[in-house]
């Protein structure tokens, strides 16, 4: 499969507006804004969970057991396993997850019980991490080369908490790769959220000081590539993490959303980069 060749569908896309409590530069979903002539790739945004980690099966283990107490202590006798709260709600954060259960069986929870709740999960699920994980296979490579060559700001862009995101890194020895640059949707940002919200994403850039069109993503998840492509970011789609057969699926849907490129390995990463860089030249 030829990366390069994917369907690029920035052309039609719509941003909606978003309103965290900063006032970032608005993006464009504009392609020929995305690709300026002369306009260099400085800094590469990478998703956390199963992107840089093998997280999302620990993590969600942990969180059907606070899902199902949750569903319990109201009566509701449907109850989750891991792989399926996975299925459903891969790529969005505990409180995101909560917010949809909310809806869907249309039970009441106060700001309290939710904050009681979300702590909870932050704790048994770096518990399980910290245990656990492992780093996604071929990526610690990919990572040290491009530290090495210095010509990108690397930063962690990721729905989690940001203490369990830290954990994440720091466990399998990836934080000296980015130096502290974590943005956390459910920690960073004045009003917590989750992807698909592209506000985690705009954020990062305002404070980084940095353009959608100098940045690349790396997501794995649907809700994820379309927060970075709301953002109006160019995104690499990586399916890599996924059971093989799950993987044409999920390229199928990352395509549908907007990544650009669709990634199976991480050592195929330096050569979609260059590509990109090309594109813009």
């Amino acid at each position: 499969m030829s990366q390069l060749s994917s369907p690029l569908s920035f052309t039609s896309l719509k941003l909606p507006r978003t309103s965290p409590p900063f006032t970032p530069r608005p993006p464009s979903s504009s392609l020929n804004t995305i690709l300026t002539p002369h306009q260099k790739i400085t800094t590469l945004l990478f998703d956390c969970d199963n992107t840089l980690v093998l997280s999302e099966s620990l993590a969600f283990a942990a969180c059907a057991d606070l899902a199902n107490e949750i569903l319990s202590a109201r009566g509701i006798s449907d109850r989750y396993t891991g792989p399926e709260l996975m299925h459903e709600f891969v790529g969005q954060n505990f409180r995101g997850m909560i917010s949809a259960l909310k809806t869907k069986y249309n039970y009441e929870m106060s700001p309290e019980e939710l904050e009681s709740y979300v702590s909870k999960e932050e704790d048994r699920v770096i518990a399980k991490l910290e245990e656990a994980l492992q780093p996604c296979e071929g990526v610690d490579p990919v990572l040290e080369s491009l530290d090495k060559q210095g010509k990108y700001k690397m930063v962690v862009v990721s729905s989690s908490a940001y203490r369990r995101v830290k954990a994440s890194v720091e466990k399998v020895g990836q934080d000296k790769y980015f130096h502290g640059e974590i943005y956390s949707a459910a920690t960073s940002l004045p009003k917590p959220t989750s992807k698909p919200d592209p506000a985690i994403y705009l954020f990062a850039m305002e404070k980084l000081g940095v353009k959608a069109q100098e940045c690349v993503a790396i997501e794995d998840s649907k809700s994820g590539a379309t927060a970075a492509v709301r953002a109006g970011i160019p995104t690499v789609g990586y399916v890599g993490s996924y059971e093989v057969e799950e993987r044409e699926r999920m390229v199928k849907l990352l395509t549908e959303v907007g990544c650009q490129v669709i990634m199976k390995d991480w050592k195929e990463f330096e050569g979609i980069l260059e590509g990109l860089q090309g594109a813009k030249l």
